[in-house]
């Protein structure tokens, strides 16, 4: 080997269970940079991990790098390590793991180098007079709006509809003005203004919580169970205020993109600090500006969805975990970890607070607090004097339903509407209804990739599989007997808003759903037309139904959970009872009461008893001595072998090898189940089979997975075959 290289160790974004040896010239590429290396016949970005004194291969085998991209590791000390301990945790392969963490453009060879973020001001010419004369300018009017509670960086007002043309329509006006975001670290302490005024008192609960977390003497994380309308969201903006005060950066972790505008609203109004986002709505080039400002110190708070968790910052001071028990925070894809997880285990690392909100914890993060490793903060009482809703269970066996409602509820629909009041209905099903089918010969229109019927969506005349994605016209007549005579089976949100618009004429009816929010900013925009009470009556789906403040909502009615009841995943009943709870809990939030309605054709069943007469607090903890009676998590640990393949046989042969390595490798607490097929055996073209290992150790299930892993790795497979390890799956069968 030439003096002048030497060996290093990089990690490749390729499905391996392996490092690569690369000869580099001196000086060496530290560890935690990026590296341009040969792969075969292509190039590949990959990331330096270690500098070995030798090589398994002969000297003369390593290729040298093709050119280093950083002068310095890209993620501070504390974040590679978790994502060391992540790979290794979640059984992932290194350079996927870390090729995950970066923004897009950096894994394509981009440099690390901050642009400034681009953002607006009012000027001092936005007088009222002067933004008065803009009504017949709704998307001016907008972005002065907008900019009422602060400056706004350029891509979060395209995000909420005000395009480029408009801002320099306003700028020409000399209405607002550019500037660029380009601060040094803690540069933005010496101007942060805090909004004191804006700070309402808070009430005797939300005072004994922020002592209990002020005077906390360890680094346990806090659970902070509220009821919804408690308060949670204060207490945050309290403990950011004393750490912004410090200097320090603060990460606040929500479930979805739908939830962020309405936290940054609230968070602009007070503090006056840089506030920036990071979600899958954004531009490559936005998240790496966000990313880097935030590893510059220059972002003061950053609101984000769960790949938030491995952005760099500064002074990392504060993480917030909301709506802690939301499943979205589980990456169901690739590297599948579970991002509520990663941000426990980052505060600990970093020796920092956690706090982990929400009105229906998840039954794991509930053992944890019951068992004191968590601290545990209770709110019982929602903020502001608002009162909790009635809650009434509406058995519609026999009656006369119209689009699956029951007259009791169009008549309560008709008082809450004539007071003034909006009302919010809850249907978890897309499009206009669920299957097409003949009446005369009872065909079905099914999806030909997935064992699954098409949905059917009126409005766009196709019918759609949401599992695979495809799509196809409505036919004309039934593919089996010729007949015209094609109907629907069940209710969606399409054919329930179109039986509200002719039922409720005088009133104007809202639909959300994925179909109608998928360009940029329309999602705000029905929200801030649903707070204007542009609209009475709001239909949608579980998008609606999360975190969302609408004071004027008096009634929610929740037309049709009874599936959930019945289904094999064992969290069903759990996810239900926290839906149930959330979509509630937009009834009466201001000084209105509030009532919700709850439609089942089962009304007995235990569940909704327990729910409705003794509340999720009851109810999740009778549910995890049900858990714990049957052993399963979080009383147990488990991981699932899954596998996929265009046809049975390979599957099939590759499924049983494995379980032969697992009962070959086996212990008396391990625990194994299968191969079995999924509910769905086929989707998108693929058969499904998975292995499910579980054991009361978290260790030893480590233990077990890293002796298993190798020598399933080593099978001989099918080259159409894939397989992946989900390690504390949130769905099993799924």
């Amino acid at each position: 080997m030439p003096e002048s290289l030497t060996l290093i160790q990089v990690a490749l974004p390729v499905p391996l269970y392996r490092r690569f040896d690369y000869l580099a010239s001196q000086p060496l590429p530290p560890v935690g940079c990026r590296v341009l290396v040969p792969f075969g016949r292509q190039q590949l970005v990959g990331i330096v991990v270690a500098h070995p004194a030798e090589s398994e291969l002969a000297l003369s085998k390593l290729k040298p790098v093709s050119r280093q991209l950083d002068a310095s590791a890209l993620f501070p000390p504390a974040l590679w390590k978790l994502l060391l301990w992540a790979a290794d945790y979640y059984h992932h392969p290194l350079g996927e793991v870390l090729h995950h963490a970066l923004p897009v453009l950096l894994r394509q060879g981009e440099a690390a180098e901050r642009k400034p973020i681009a953002c607006w001001q009012l000027s001092d010419h936005a007088t009222h007079d002067v933004i008065a004369t803009l009504k017949r300018a709704p998307r001016q009017q907008q972005a002065i709006q907008l900019l009422q509670d602060g400056p706004l960086p350029a891509a979060e007002l395209r995000e909420q509809g005000v395009d480029t043309p408009v801002l320099k329509q306003l700028a020409a006006k000399e209405l607002i003005k550019p500037f660029d975001l380009h601060l040094q670290a803690r540069e933005w302490l010496d101007h942060l203004l805090l909004h004191e005024n804006d700070a309402p008192y808070l009430n005797t609960e939300q005072a004994a919580v922020l002592a209990a977390i002020n005077h906390a003497d360890d680094k346990r994380p806090f659970l902070l169970e509220g009821v919804t309308g408690s308060g949670k969201t204060e207490i945050y903006l309290q403990l950011i205020k004393a750490m912004l005060a410090q200097g320090k950066q603060v990460l606040v972790l929500v479930p979805e993109i739908g939830l962020t505008p309405q936290l940054l609203r609230r968070f602009r109004r007070r503090f006056h600090a840089p506030i920036l986002t990071l979600h899958s709505g954004m531009n490559d080039r936005e998240r790496l500006d966000t990313w880097l400002a935030c590893k510059a110190g220059e972002a003061a708070i950053l609101i984000g969805t769960r790949s938030a968790i491995f952005t760099p910052f500064k002074t990392l001071g504060l993480i917030v975990v909301d709506e802690e028990h939301d499943s979205s925070f589980k990456q169901q894809e690739g590297f599948r970890y579970h991002g509520r997880d990663l941000a426990i285990m980052r505060a600990q690392r970093e020796q920092i607070p956690i706090v982990l909100g929400s009105a229906t914890p998840s039954l794991e993060t509930l053992h944890n607090a019951l068992q004191g490793r968590y601290h545990h903060l209770q709110m019982t009482q929602r903020a502001g004097g608002a009162q909790a809703a009635q809650q009434h269970l509406l058995d519609v066996k026999h009656l006369p339903l119209q689009a699956g409602m029951a007259p009791q509820l169009l008549q309560l629909m008709d008082e809450q509407l004539a007071a003034g009041n909006q009302v919010m209905l809850f249907l978890n099903r897309r499009g206009y209804a669920p299957a097409l089918l003949c009446h005369d010969c009872g065909w079905v229109a099914a999806c030909p990739h997935c064992d699954a019927f098409y949905t059917w969506h009126q409005q766009d005349r196709r019918l759609h599989c949401h599992h695979c994605d495809d799509m196809r016209p409505v036919p004309h007549q039934c593919p089996e007997c010729n007949s015209r005579n094609l109907v629907s089976s069940g209710v969606g949100t399409e054919q329930l808003a179109q039986f509200l618009e002719q039922r409720f004429p005088a009133y104007k009816t809202i639909r959300i759903d994925r179909d109608n929010t998928r360009r940029k900013g329309e999602l705000e925009a029905h929200l801030n037309a649903i707070r204007h009470q542009e609209y009475q009556i709001l239909l949608g789906t579980q998008m609606l139904a999360k975190g969302h403040h609408f004071p004027h909502v008096t009634l929610v009615g929740i037309l049709d959970v009874d599936g959930a009841l019945f289904a094999s995943d064992f969290r069903a009943t759990e996810r239900l009872a926290q839906l149930y709870v959330q979509v509630a809990g937009r009834a009466g939030r201001a000084s209105k009461s509030g009532m919700v309605v709850l439609q089942s054709h089962h009304p007995e069943h235990a569940l909704l008893q327990d729910l409705l007469n003794n509340g999720y607090h009851h109810f999740a903890r009778t549910c995890l001595q049900e858990r714990q009676v049957l052993a399963l998590p979080p009383f147990t640990y488990q991981a699932v072998l899954r596998a996929d393949a265009p046809a049975r046989e390979p599957l099939e042969l590759f499924m049983q090898q494995a379980a032969q390595i697992c009962h070959h490798y086996g212990a008396p607490d391990l625990q194994l189940l299968g191969p079995l097929s999924p509910v769905m055996e086929r989707r998108a073209g693929r058969y499904r089979m998975l292995l499910m290992l579980q054991c009361p150790h978290r260790m030893h299930l480590q233990h077990y997975l890293q002796q298993l892993l190798p020598a399933i790795d080593k099978l001989p497979i099918h080259h159409s075959l894939r397989w992946h390890l989900d390690v504390d799956p949130l769905e099993v069968a799924g």
